[in-house]
């Protein structure tokens, strides 16, 4: 299968059925304050606001965030993550569908996919991403 064409689905599902509780990242303890009424919106993946795409720079939602939306991010353009920041875990809480991609300037010579929206998690990216396009 051609690597433009690959699916973003496995990370997706992985992403869904972490948030959702239903699988635990590898090697993760369970956390010493989650217990049956724990709230999944104290997860640090909600911090991304209803109507953003974040990115973050450790995996599983870790590190430094940045956040785009579409007030300070034009659609169909190729933005670069600022100050040469590289994601390994996103989330994008908006209605459009994001691409994000390997290269810095979108090439697709590198890896990209896209992500459907609103509710897409993706704790482990499946490469480091450098930039992202939202989608009309």
């Amino acid at each position: 299968m051609d690597r433009r064409h690959r699916t973003a689905l496995p990370a997706v599902l992985l992403g869904l059925a972490t948030t959702i509780g239903i699988a635990a990242p590898a090697g993760a303890a369970a956390s010493e304050n989650a217990g049956p009424g724990a709230n999944p919106a104290n997860s640090p993946e909600f911090d991304c606001n209803v109507g953003e795409f974040c990115a973050w720079d450790g995996q599983f939602y870790n590190g430094q965030m940045q956040r785009f939306d579409l007030s300070d991010t034009h659609t169909e353009k190729c933005v670069a993550l600022p100050h040469g920041m590289e994601a390994h875990s996103f989330a994008t809480r908006m209605e459009r569908h994001v691409t994000v991609y390997q290269d810095r300037h979108c090439a697709t010579e590198g890896d990209f996919s896209t992500y459907p929206g609103p509710g897409t998690f993706v704790p482990q990216a499946p490469y480091v991403v450098r930039a992202v396009q939202i989608w009309e």
